[in-house]
């Protein structure tokens, strides 16, 4: 990058997400004309302890939802403090957003403020530098192209009516390269809509783009799965694999975890039973927030018994936070990090989670969120991480094939230097002994 490439101008505005909710995106201009966008997903299932998503609160304007104030912020604060700074010093951009907003959380200047400004810095920064984004932020040894963690049935917040436990995920771990595995992905996707059609079940579609029926329990969600995948021509365990998002902390309720598809509730040892029962019945790989994000001792006991056979993942429970994850190596609670841009609320703290996560022994999944837009920037930073492992929804709705399509780019650019993570990426055995993050 030229030493005169600084920032110039940076300009914030309300743009709507996937679910027809404001968020806010950013424009980055540099003094030699280079200019890049980003735009800032939304969760609607939260970690209490997430950065703060600035809303004004206003009900005369999309419900309360509406995001005007953290526009201005980037405007009106973070625009002049950034003037000037060369666009390819990330830290130093990153850390002046984090002083600028001086809290614990992001709650001054909003995480949704501060994450657009980061994510457009790098973008524009990388474009400078003749480098795409996961090369620009992993550099050489960036390589490694994710399984994709396809959630094809939604439930909990992500689709009413449907099941309890939040995501249903096919994980075709054992296909030869990306390209293939979403054409495995896509074809039990179809599969398992045909499926429903036969059985004059519903096939709208969640926040996720997952089908969303009425079904007579949670674990008629699993058989469903694994009928589709034998449909479509796979065996289930070889070549697709299933992972489950329970989302317990929306299920908690009165110091039991509600299951009213079945009208049943369960106390904290059960529902460790439930994942140990499951995960001996089906080919799960990976399950995520399967207890309240206040249990760090359950964590720790789920961890210790089913971790060295399976992925336990740590989303509401870390909420992409390095302190959070600290606590959780200290304690050995999950062995999984699920890593989300917008509940820390700049790139660099992104990295550092994950890079600590990855060099501690934990596999990292870099995700989604249910709210989302068609910025792809976690799929340049799943590869840029080299860490196996992305969730973008199923393959289904715009936003989430985005990001897909650019890993298929990637995938294609690097050409014979791609490798699959495959099931590699989910081998408790490999799993931080040779830390390729770059």
């Amino acid at each position: 990058m030229s030493v005169s490439a600084s920032i110039e101008r940076v300009t914030g505005e309300e743009v709507l997400d996937s679910r027809g909710n404001p968020t806010v995106q950013v424009t980055v201009v540099l003094n030699d004309g280079s200019l890049a966008s980003a735009a800032v997903p939304s969760g609607a299932s939260t970690g209490k302890s997430e950065a703060v998503e600035l809303r004004d609160g206003d009900p005369r304007r999309y419900g309360g939802k509406g995001v005007l104030q953290a526009v201005r912020h980037v405007n009106e604060v973070i625009a002049p403090a950034l003037s000037g700074l060369p666009a390819d010093d990330q830290w130093r951009i990153d850390a002046t957003l984090i002083d600028l907003d001086s809290t614990d959380f992001k709650s001054r200047l909003g995480a949704n403020a501060t994450l657009g400004v980061s994510i457009a810095c790098a973008r524009v920064a990388a474009q400078v530098c003749r480098l795409p984004l996961f090369r620009y932020l992993g550099g050489d040894k960036a390589r490694v192209l994710p399984v994709p963690m396809l959630n094809v049935l939604n439930g909990g917040s992500h689709g009413n009516g449907g099941p309890d436990i939040q995501e249903f995920m096919l994980v075709p771990l054992g296909a030869p390269t990306f390209r293939e595995a979403i054409r495995y992905g896509v074809e039990t996707y179809h599969a398992l809509e045909a499926l429903l059609v036969e059985r004059h079940a519903t096939t709208n579609l969640g926040d996720e783009g997952g089908f969303v029926p009425r079904l007579p329990s949670n674990v008629a969600a699993l058989d469903l799965l694994m009928q589709a995948i034998e449909r479509a021509g796979y065996r289930p365990g070889e070549h697709i694999a299933l992972a489950l998002d329970f989302a317990a902390s929306g299920l908690w309720r009165d110091d039991r975890y509600c299951l009213e598809l079945e009208a049943r509730s369960l106390a904290a040892a059960e529902m460790m039973d439930l994942c140990r029962e499951w995960s001996m019945r089906y080919p799960i790989v990976s399950i995520e927030d399967p207890l309240v994000d206040t249990d760090w001792d359950g964590y720790a006991r789920l961890t210790g018994e089913l971790g060295e056979r399976i992925q336990i993942a740590g989303d509401d429970l870390f909420v992409s936070n390095r302190a959070f994850l600290v606590r959780g190596i200290v304690r050995r609670c999950c062995n999984c990090v699920i890593v989300k841009p917008n509940q820390v609320g700049t790139v660099t703290e992104t990295l550092n989670t994950a890079r600590m996560a990855l060099s501690s022994g934990y596999s990292c999944m870099v995700a989604h969120r249910s709210g989302e837009t068609e910025d792809t920037t976690i799929a340049d930073l799943a590869v840029a991480l080299n860490c196996g492992q992305i969730k973008a929804g199923a393959p289904a709705r715009g936003e989430r094939v985005a990001k897909y399509n650019r890993l298929l780019t990637i995938e294609g650019a690097l050409g014979d230097a791609a490798e699959y993570a495959g099931r590699a990426a989910f081998d408790r055995r490999r799993i931080g002994q040779n830390d390729r993050s770059g």
